[in-house]
């Protein structure tokens, strides 16, 4: 009889673990579930922990992700006879899963932002209009081939590099004279915009000085007030003042005239509560000039601290 009573506890023992483990078990089997994609779609764990494992680039109510991914290999990849996507992989074996899928594709690339001459800007920035064109032309005819049935829709943007990688612009130099920053991607029919507006550079007029002073105008406060406010807003972002001045004088007092407007405006946006490792400023005399100097309207306007944002 002992024996027997003996058996039955082992047993409801050995039921009770096996309970236990049951209830720990995730719902949905032993990868699991992960959660929702755009209402209806789910994919595995597993996939969660590669696919999804990228930077969440916009606001929390819009589910856009950033895979820093050199998409320009894409031509050549896409004529391989067995396509080796690398880090893309994880997104073309969902897409070829989830046979119905729909999704935007957005090449993002940035101009070095140590270019400053305008012209050599916007060859790059054709050219890699250009490039990236070709390499998401190349993905889709690539997904034909493969009979996928995907509806994808590709885009191409240019962005700041210095903001996106939240970075300050002295503290990361790049060498190359564009850079692909890689794919932005979200999934589902809904038309939502790439970019939140805190990711769109904002310009400001240029703050004018009287000739020979470095005294700021009254009117133009509400403008730093409104530059403070907006660098409160984007707290990635910096700003870099380059002061001016006209050609009256030597080239050491235009220079020091120059960089103590472009202080005055510093000390002002730091009392504005604007920390000062994002205010960098740079004194070029007169340099550049916007204005005639052989005239006194442009004298005046070369009287300047210009506002960059970065």
């Amino acid at each position: 009889m002992k024996k027997i009573i003996s058996l039955m506890m082992a047993l409801l023992l050995v039921a009770g673990c096996l309970d236990a483990v049951a209830q720990s078990k995730p719902r949905g089997g032993k990868k699991g579930a992960s959660p929702y994609i755009e209402g209806r779609q789910k994919v595995r764990q597993d996939d969660y922990d590669t696919l999804w494992k990228f930077t969440n680039f916009s606001t929390k109510d819009t589910r856009i992700y950033y895979m820093p991914y050199d998409y320009s290999v894409m031509p050549a990849v896409a004529r391989q006879k067995k396509a080796n996507w690398g880090d893309f992989t994880p997104v073309v074996n969902y897409l070829q899963r989830m046979s119905r899928a729909t999704a935007t594709i957005c090449a993002i690339y940035a101009v070095n932002p140590e270019i400053e001459d305008n012209a050599q800007h916007d060859a790059l920035v054709e050219q890699a209009k250009v490039e990236a064109k070709e390499a998401l032309d190349a993905f889709e005819e690539w997904k034909g081939k493969m009979e996928m049935r995907n509806k994808l829709t590709y885009q191409v943007a240019e962005i700041d590099y210095r903001y996106f990688k939240g970075v300050n612009y002295y503290n990361e130099k790049r060498e190359e004279p564009l850079i692909r920053v890689g794919l932005l991607m979200y999934f589902g029919t809904k038309k939502r915009p790439i970019f939140t507006p805190d990711t769109v550079s904002r310009t400001f007029d240029d703050i004018r000085f009287f000739p020979n002073d470095a005294t700021i105008v009254e009117s133009w406060i509400p403008q730093i007030d409104t530059i403070a406010l907006y660098l409160k807003e984007n707290e990635r972002k910096g700003v870099l003042l380059t002061g001016y001045s006209d050609n009256q004088g030597t080239e050491a007092y235009c220079i020091g005239l120059s960089r103590q407007r472009a202080v005055e405006i510093k000390k002002a946006l730091l009392m504005r509560g604007i920390e000062a490792d994002r205010i960098e400023v740079e004194a070029k005399g007169d340099a550049d000039p916007i204005g005639d100097n052989e005239t006194r309207e442009g004298r005046i306007k070369n009287n300047r601290v210009s506002i960059k944002i970065q």
